[in-house]
């Protein structure tokens, strides 16, 4: 039989996998506080325990659905392997939350618009309360701006706030998500977006939207 050609994004990540174990291990231990074994280095991300193969490189998550480990993907695995691998020395987050427009050092050709979420926001339309039983599931803690508002653990020592306002007959529902403003020292600008994706993936999952 033969076996089905793999994306661009698989490779992409198959060969970060590589490029992880160049990286100094022991650093990323010491500095994010993390669990570990010989065989791999245990991290949380929104709400799921991830390993990353200290031999092999590859992110796993643990799945109770199929009560297995699970090759994580490329948004999971190119988050992951950001903040380990080019967070600076001195990172240090501010605990001041910003849009993406806002954050400190951002230099960017065109700024993501107010729209850029709607059609996640159009899954949550008319559910409010369905979003702040996901929210609570993946750790949340009640804010108090929007109809639903809460800061969500990214990861046990990153947090990012999610703010939603439910449409009507004259506005539609918007979705905002506020990050750390000096998030930047610890990602890249383009993974904010690999994270927020994969946010909305685990609130639209355990929404059942």
């Amino acid at each position: 039989m033969e076996r089905s050609a793999i994306s661009n994004y698989e490779v992409t990540r198959n060969s970060m996998e590589k490029k992880f174990l160049e990286y100094d291990q022991q650093q990323m231990i010491d500095k994010f506080g993390l669990k570990n074994t010989k065989e791999y280095l245990f991290m949380n991300f929104i709400g799921q325990e991830c390993r990353i193969s200290r031999i092999g490189g590859k992110v796993e998550y643990y799945s109770n659905e199929e009560n297995s480990w699970v090759h994580a993907d490329y948004n999971v695995s190119m988050t992951i392997f950001d903040v380990l691998c080019y967070s600076k020395p001195d990172c240090r987050l501010s605990g001041q939350f910003v849009s993406l427009n806002a954050l400190k050092g951002l230099v960017v050709a065109s700024a993501p618009g107010p729209d850029m979420f709607a059609k996640n926001a159009a899954c949550f339309s008319g559910r409010c309360s369905q979003l702040q039983d996901a929210c609570v599931k993946l750790g949340g803690t009640p804010e108090k701006v929007g109809d639903v508002s809460y800061k969500i653990p990214l990861f046990d020592f990153m947090d990012v706030i999610l703010q939603f306002w439910d449409g009507d007959e004259e506005f539609a529902p918007v979705l905002r998500v506020l990050w750390d403003e000096n998030i930047l020292d610890y990602m890249h600008y383009e993974t904010t977006f690999y994270a927020t994706s994969h946010l909305f993936e685990r609130l639209q999952k355990l929404a059942g939207v």
